[in-house]
């Protein structure tokens, strides 16, 4: 079940939202009473409420609002008990001072904003002791390993526990509380009002993650990035699972640059089967490989793992799903001997999607040019790779068939920039922007007016998803659907 948390200034709007929510199917809503701003009125809230509700009155030091007496809190939270609320929420150092009455169940609930602490156990079981109908333990995440032992103690746990850590690095807690037992989770009313960090959307929740079917056999996969809260992967990936009818769902994992070890060593107790790797971990992630296709060891990177047991597949997507835009855009058949040769191609950076571009054209005979910002990191993938590199601000001098950007330049929301200048465009050349949020980004539209054949970032992302759909699942991936929830996601707004 999805608790959604409403935090409403006013007793009309707060009461307004809370009907909403029930109309649209919320079993469960919390009201936030600390942010109201006038005089709480319990009576007009609560009389007449849709459906059942956790009140809360949370005061600053535990991350809420609260700024009148701790006098006047506690006989309002008291209160509340006395009309007969489904649930109260009550922070452990004060739970002794309210003592339980009638039906409400009791919420013991202990926040930590600034980490997770190392006696979860201890503390669990403290707050247990507080004659409590649910623990709710909510601290924020700083390395992946705090999720695994919040994960675990909810598991592990004999009475009902709600786990949760904060952040961007905790979203998977909250995604999974269902299958680890919590008895519900807490979502936010709308993406612009969250009422604490890494708060998810209920929309969101239902909608991409299908949050009530998740249950103990549910195959986990995911993508691993930092940042990841902007990545549409999750979006296709379980549109694709549901489409298909599998038990599986595809999470959102922040890891740090520094906690890619401490990522590799705990995922699969948590039941990870299949990643995705973007940005920063793409040529870091090989090393934790016990086997490598042979494309990702030339690359030098890869964007796919597969668990198997103690083995850790890696694979890379990225390089298939270019040649494959690439051959077809240029009419070679797939599978044709130096298929490029004669062709001279401009890369546009040197990160991991320029390395997999540059690989795969140069094991076809293409002659490829590395242009990035920094001179040096092109130097480096160039002698790695064998290309030429050209200064940045010399790019424009060079006579390319193909153009590549692998640079972030023209994705939302900086979609006034582009990485090349349409002067410098013809009708003969294919320009290939790796960048799909938006599609039509300036470097598309700009081709298209030069008339030059164009390859967009969709069509690259939902092959290379494709790809890791049957590396993940060994069927075939509904391309179609893919394609267009991406299309629904980057172009909301019909383009004119």
């Amino acid at each position: 079940m999805i608790c959604v948390s409403l935090g409403r200034a006013r007793h009309q709007k707060m009461i307004a939202e809370h009907r909403y929510l029930v109309e649209q199917g919320a079993q469960l809503v919390e009201l936030r009473l600390d942010y109201i701003t006038r005089a709480v009125n319990l009576k007009r809230l609560v009389n007449d409420r849709p459906g059942p509700v956790v009140l809360t009155v949370r005061r600053k030091e535990d991350g809420g609002r609260w700024e009148k007496s701790e006098q006047e809190r506690l006989m309002l939270l008291r209160s509340a008990i006395a009309i007969g609320v489904e649930y109260i929420d009550i922070e452990a150092d004060v739970a002794a001072q309210i003592p339980r009455y009638g039906s409400t169940k009791r919420i013991i609930s202990y926040h930590d904003f600034s980490g997770t602490p190392d006696d979860l156990e201890e503390l669990h079981a403290a707050m247990a002791g507080e004659d409590a109908d649910i623990v709710k333990i909510a601290t924020m995440a700083n390395t992946f390993a705090d999720n695994v032992r919040m994960i675990q103690l909810v598991e592990k746990s004999k009475i009902p526990t709600i786990g949760i850590c904060m952040g961007e690095l905790g979203m998977m807690t909250r995604i999974l509380s269902n299958r680890v037992g919590s008895p519900f989770t807490y979502a936010t009313f709308s993406t612009d009002k969250k009422l604490a960090p890494g708060q998810l959307n209920w929309k969101e929740m239902n909608s991409v993650y299908h949050y009530e079917s998740i249950d103990k056999d549910t195959a986990l996969f995911g993508v691993i990035a930092d940042p990841v809260a902007h990545s549409h992967s999750p979006l296709i990936h379980n549109a694709a699972f549901i489409d298909a009818g599998l038990n599986a769902r595809y999470l959102p994992f922040r890891v740090p640059k520094d906690d890619l070890q401490t990522f590799m060593n705990t995922c699969h107790s948590v039941g990870i089967e299949g990643i995705s790797i973007t940005i920063p971990h793409k040529e870091a992630a090989l090393d934790y490989c016990t086997q490598a296709e042979a494309s990702a060891t030339g690359i030098g990177a890869i964007n796919t793992m597969v668990f198997q047991g103690e083995e850790r597949l890696g694979y890379n997507t990225d390089y298939r799903a270019a040649m494959d835009c690439i051959e077809e855009t240029f009419g070679i058949q797939r599978g044709v001997e130096n298929s490029m040769q004669g062709k001279v191609a401009l890369i546009l950076g040197a990160g991991g999607v320029s390395r997999a571009v540059a690989w795969g054209l140069r094991q076809r005979k293409c002659e490829v040019y590395i242009s990035s910002r920094t001179q040096e990191r092109s130097q480096i993938l160039a002698a790695e790779i064998g290309c030429h590199t050209v200064e940045w601000d010399q790019r424009h001098t060079v006579k390319a068939h193909l153009l590549v950007n692998g640079t972030p330049l023209g994705m939302h929301p900086n979609v006034d920039t582009s990485p090349y200048n349409m002067t410098a465009m013809n009708q003969y050349m294919i320009v290939f922007d790796t960048v799909y949020n938006p599609e039509n980004t300036l470097l598309i539209k700009n081709a298209k007016r030069k008339g030059a054949r164009i390859i967009t970032g969709v069509d690259m992302f939902v092959r290379q998803a494709a790809y890791q759909y049957r590396l993940f699942t060994g069927k075939d991936a509904p391309t179609d659907l893919m394609r267009q929830k991406i299309k629904q996601a980057t172009n909301p707004v019909q383009e004119n």
